[in-house]
């Protein structure tokens, strides 16, 4: 992380991940390179071998020259002078997908599943968290990442999302993996195609940025608790409409600060509070 002016007096270079034909190039370049290389054990490979050690790389040359590493002990182990598919599968079977909790890769896999069922796709929001889940992520993160989105895109839309993800949540806490998996791609499949409302969410955080605003505004008399006789001297409590008992005067009052008064934070989705 660089911050913006140390940037700014920077040239940036992005680089992108590796085409499978440079990562086959560099399989077959290891192969005979025998000063850094394997080039001294005379090993070859086969053309779909190599095909596939190089698409298992998903564009990272590091991990292909790895696994072309795995591949060729396991070759010479067996005796053989050729490195073939069977051979490079073997040595990839314990491979785990390219997944850095803690780096770039990972957050977009987030965001990428977030945003999926925000859109309603049901097929990519379980493809992302089949992603997640088998490069190796805390499913509890993921869990906690949906208790969020039941609030905050679901919300009011359907309420029972909430429910469902905090279900989901605990169902993996008490079960673990890998069939915590079952209650995690139901909770998915459910948000994804749940009908969508935020106006919960935008509602607390615009009266959140208004008691940053405004700060202690005094509340009401007729709102206070009056637990002492010199409160109610005081007029803390007086007036108060109990809903319960007086519906129609309850309503007529009025319940934020009075420099607050007629404020509105949340837009009724049907149609209410405009």
């Amino acid at each position: 992380e660089v911050n913006a002016p140390l940037l700014s007096r920077c040239r940036l270079v992005v680089l992108g991940a590796l085409g499978e034909q440079d990562l086959a190039a560099l399989v077959d370049r290891a192969l005979h390179d025998a000063e850094r290389g394997l080039g001294n054990a005379g090993l070859s490979i086969d053309d779909d071998a190599r095909s596939f050690l190089a698409a298992s790389g998903h564009g990272d040359a590091r991990a292909t020259l790895g696994a072309l590493e795995a591949a060729a002990d396991l070759a010479k182990a067996a005796g053989l002078a050729r490195i073939d598919l069977a051979t490079a599968a073997e040595a990839l079977q314990r491979r785990a997908l390219r997944h850095d909790a803690d780096g770039e890769a990972h957050y977009n896999v987030v965001s990428a599943f977030i945003k999926s069922m925000r859109a309603g796709d049901v097929d990519a929001a379980l493809y992302w968290l089949a992603r997640l889940l088998e490069g190796g992520e805390d499913p509890l993160f993921v869990a906690r990442r949906m208790v969020i989105f039941a609030s905050e895109d679901v919300g009011l839309a359907d309420s029972r999302a909430l429910g469902l993800a905090v279900a989901a949540r605990d169902a993996v806490h008490f079960v673990g993996m890998p069939e915590g998996r079952i209650p995690l791609a139901h909770a998915a499949a459910f948000l994804a195609r749940a009908p969508k409302s935020n106006h919960a969410y935008v509602a607390m955080d615009a009266a959140i940025a208004e008691v940053r605003r405004s700060g202690d505004l005094p509340v009401p008399l007729h709102l206070r608790n009056a637990p002492t006789r010199l409160m109610k001297d005081l007029g803390y409590g007086r007036d108060y409409a109990y809903p319960h008992d007086e519906p129609e005067r309850a309503a007529e009052q009025h319940y934020l600060p009075d420099a607050l008064k007629g404020r509105r934070f949340f837009r009724d989705p049907r149609g209410s509070g405009e």
